[in-house]
């Protein structure tokens, strides 16, 4: 399959990328910059370009069968809202529909999965920017006329990949350790490349 991703060099788009070439898959990587992106593969195209630019997505997204968001926040809480746009309006410009987009865990109805610490402490005061940030990106979303799945992890951890964490669980699930690791992350959003269960939904994961 051929996918783009962006937000190529981040820490989760950085495994996107790894695991998408080990499954065969042709990926088009967008990022700001072409140096930060050190693997070369066959299968591999790298597009350079300013991800708030509607123009220069459509280069990575035009004749791509799916499309993987997983955008870092380096602009204090601006990237993820206003480069989902330019990506959503690149894709409706080439007529690609499948759009994989990670959000957070907390956002929307899965805010009840929060403990106090998160809602209140993180989400509602250190992070409320890059909370917001997530809010308008899945409203963007979620209006769009996209075949589209929102992924909601959260927090991140370096562990391993292990394929045993627990998705699509409830706002009132019980037992959530709230972390999940970026190997598990980038697993789950490559699945959504041919499990169309989520479609249309908003799947939190997490152990």
């Amino acid at each position: 399959m051929k996918i783009a991703v962006f937000g190529a060099t981040g820490t989760v788009g950085r495994l996107v990328v790894e695991q998408a070439l080990e499954q065969g898959h042709e990926v088009t990587a967008f990022t700001r910059n072409a140096a930060g992106i050190a693997q070369r593969h066959e299968r591999l195209r790298i597009v350079e370009g300013d991800v708030f630019d509607t123009h220069a997505a459509e280069r990575a997204v035009a004749g791509q069968d799916a499309v993987i968001v997983a955008l870092g926040d380096g602009r204090k809480g601006l990237v993820r809202f206003a480069g989902t746009k330019a990506v959503v309006e690149a894709m409706q410009r080439t007529g690609v529909k499948r759009l994989i987009c990670q959000s957070s865990l907390g956002v929307g109805d899965s805010r009840g999965n929060l403990n106090f610490l998160w809602k209140y402490l993180l989400f509602g005061m250190l992070l409320r920017k890059a909370y917001n940030d997530h809010v308008k990106q899945e409203e963007l979303v979620l209006a769009s006329d996209l075949d589209w799945t929102i992924v909601r992890p959260s927090a991140f951890t370096d562990g391993p990949r292990t394929g045993s964490f627990r998705r699509g669980f409830p706002a009132d699930a019980k037992g959530l350790t709230l972390k999940i690791s970026r190997a598990d992350i980038a697993d789950f959003l490559l699945e959504q490349l041919t499990d169309t269960t989520y479609v249309h939904q908003a799947p939190g994961i997490s152990h």
